[in-house]
């Protein structure tokens, strides 16, 4: 079975916390039962296993070095370290939203989302904003089949 692929409806309840579905707990007990959670620029929350997080952030060989040297660098740890904490997947399955990241992904109380496979891990989405973000997909995979198209139809054209 491919890992982290499928999407499921659930609930956040009153205390911040989504079920997880057999799906995705099953891939990610497969790693441990810790996740890292980060919330993602455009609006939902990230949620990988350490290992493949781990993997994510090996962006740079010397990061103190280059932290000394670049502001830009620093805000981006600022921004990575600010928005990402590490969290346990519960005995019954939960995971839980960090309180100050419910309001940046809007993802309070109550609120449908939607759990988003993504092959390295899952990301959790306000409902509507994920009904936003797949016609952004769908209008970003039509532009990009029109010019395919397009530049095999030049191809042609030529003797």
């Amino acid at each position: 079975m491919v890992p982290f692929c499928g999407q499921d409806r659930c609930l956040v309840d009153s205390n911040g916390r989504i079920k997880l579905s057999a799906r995705f707990l099953s891939d990610f007990l497969g790693s441990g039962p810790e996740v890292v959670v980060h919330c993602l620029p455009e609006g939902a929350l990230g949620v990988y296993p350490v290992s493949v997080w781990m993997q994510m952030r090996r962006t740079n060989p010397r990061p103190a070095e280059t932290a000394g040297q670049s502001v830009v660098f620093r805000r981006e740890l600022r921004r990575m370290g600010a928005l990402t904490r590490q969290e346990a997947i519960s005995n019954q399955g939960r995971i839980t939203i960090p309180p100050e990241f419910r309001k940046l992904t809007n993802l309070e109380g109550g609120t449908e989302c939607l759990l988003v496979g993504c092959e390295i891990g899952m990301e959790i989405w306000n409902t509507t904003q994920w009904e936003a973000e797949f016609q952004r997909i769908q209008a970003s995979e039509t532009q990009r089949a029109e010019a395919e198209m397009a530049n095999y139809l030049k191809g042609l054209d030529t003797p």
